[in-house]
């Protein structure tokens, strides 16, 4: 059982919701490993199919161009998204369980009910997004253009923090698509830049940890292929999907953090209240 207290009782500072992160992380990380290494895998869906069709390991924008007129390569591009976006919810929902006591199980199935509703929300996030480029598109030179990507940025930025806490308002509170997607507006509102350090730290440490986890998968996939570029290759693949799915954990730890944070500034007392009501 987790001794974490969750959500807190009081605004955290950017090293807390950090701390706070890491712990959840270290708390549930064997709980979410199964789950974490299946929405990694879900999402190679895609590249297992270009496997299957002769086309060899490609990037993303190859595969997209590779099977543009293939409609079972986007049927199975959906599906992979469908499908990674039921399997991270679901380790959300088991770390917001173990954390609160509760032995996790049956995420999967809340996640694959409010599906509907997390794709209607993923909608309206990408084109909330979309629209920070409208003027782009309106631009009539391609120096005009690529200038106005540049400082599209800045809006597409606060978009993104802004809307950072709407999948976990979503999965928590049972709110719908519209709902979440107002209420992570209305919670990150006036803290943009203290959002931005603790994501920018976290992304730091992943960095790293993936660097460090990078090196010695390549000495490992060097040490056990023997000079086979089959083989090496096979293995780097294998090591780069582990590694992905020991780091999920640690994004999701990140939000349900952020998230406790955000909503006791914001309200105080009643945070446990309602969000028992609804765990």
């Amino acid at each position: 059982m987790s001794n974490i207290a969750y959500p807190p009782q009081r605004p955290l500072s950017v090293g807390e919701i950090l701390d706070l992160s890491f712990r959840i992380y270290r708390a549930t990380l064997l709980r979410c490993l199964l789950l974490a290494t299946l929405g990694v895998l879900a999402g190679q869906l895609t590249y297992v199919y270009g496997l299957a069709r002769g086309r060899g390991l490609q990037g993303f924008v190859q595969s997209i161009q590779g099977g543009a007129h293939d409609p079972v390569f986007w049927l199975a591009y959906l599906l992979a998204i469908v499908l990674s976006l039921v399997l991270y919810a679901a380790v959300l929902l088991r770390q917001r369980a173990v954390i609160g006591g509760n032995r996790g199980d049956g995420e999967v199935a809340a996640a694959v009910r409010r599906t509907p509703a997390m794709l209607a929300l993923l909608a309206l996030m990408v084109l909330t997004g979309a629209a920070c480029f409208v003027p782009v598109l309106l631009s009539s030179s391609m120096a005009g253009r690529a200038g106005l990507v540049l400082l599209l940025l800045i809006p597409l930025s606060y978009v993104l923090i802004a809307l950072s806490c709407a999948f976990t308002v979503l999965l928590l509170e049972q709110a719908g698509p519209v709902a979440s997607y107002v209420r992570s507006w209305r919670l990150t509102y006036g803290s943009f830049w203290r959002l931005s350090l603790v994501y920018l730290v976290a992304v730091i440490v992943l960095l790293a940890l993936t660097g460090v986890l990078g090196v010695v998968s390549a000495f490992i996939a060097g040490l056990f292929g023997h000079g086979d570029v089959v083989l090496v290759a096979a293995t780097a693949g294998v090591i780069i999907i582990a590694i992905s799915a020991l780091t999920t954990p640690f994004y999701t730890a990140v939000a349900l953090a952020v998230y406790g944070d955000l909503v006791a500034r914001k309200e105080g007392t009643d945070l446990e209240q309602r969000i028992s009501a609804t765990a």
